[in-house]
Order: C-alpha cells, then sequence, then structure tokens
C-alpha cells in the first residue's frame, strides 16, 4: 500500500484528497515569533520550536501509533493507497514539521505541502 502525507493551511480549505486530517492548530505557532514566521517547517528552528513542547512530541508519538496501527487495517481491506493529512492554520510551519516527522517516522512513500509557499 502507497502511504502519502499532505500538510495543508485550513484557512485555504481541506484537502481533497485525504482519507484522514488531523488538526495541529493547538501546537504553539511559531509565526509569533519573528525570528521563525519567514522560515517553514522545513526549517530545523521551527521544527525544534514546534517539538520543543511536550504536548507537540506527545501527540506525534500517539499519531504515529494511530497510523502503524490503521495501515495494516486499510491494506487488509484492499486499499491501495492511504492519504493521511496534516493542517494547521496557514500550511506553512507546525504542520509540515509535524508531518514532515510522520512521514519519516511511517516511511511514507510520499510527501506533499500544499500551502508552503503561500503567503
Amino acid at each position: 500500500m502507497t502511504v502519502e502525507i499532505h500538510s495543508f493551511g485550513f484557512k485555504y480549505g481541506l484537502p481533497d484528497a485525504a482519507d484522514l486530517i488531523f488538526d495541529v492548530r493547538f501546537m504553539k505557532n511559531p509565526y509569533w515569533i519573528e525570528e521563525l514566521r519567514e522560515l517553514t517547517g522545513l526549517d530545523a528552528p521551527v521544527s525544534g520550536y514546534v517539538f520543543g513542547f511536550e504536548n507537540s512530541r506527545e501527540f506525534a508519538d500517539r499519531l504515529f501509533d494511530f497510523m502503524s496501527f490503521l495501515m495494516p487495517q486499510y491494506a487488509a481491506d484492499g486499499r491501495g493507497k492511504l492519504v493521511a493529512a496534516v493542517g494547521c492554520t496557514g500550511g506553512r510551519h507546525r504542520s509540515v514539521a509535524v508531518a514532515e516527522q510522520l512521514a519519516a517516522r511511517l516511511d511514507a512513500d510520499r510527501i506533499f505541502h500544499r500551502d508552503i509557499n503561500i503567503g
């Protein structure tokens, strides 16, 4: 089964192709830190900020466990592809950092950041 992880910004609408959508807007937002605002979740300082909080690390662990449980369930049902989307407000910081980590931990086949360059 092919696994894709997408990031997106809720303010630009939900992604069309997602089977699962996860909301990370509860995490502290790097946008409000002046030196992080122009960076993205692909940059180490932003990722470090996002995962510098216990609730973010716990969420990432629980999301990995949940996806690890779901993937064989979807495969057993004959699904050829599973798309999980992670969203924050603008799709530039938190969702990108979480999606990157999740994709790496799951050894996903593809990662796509829909809104990383908007705004």
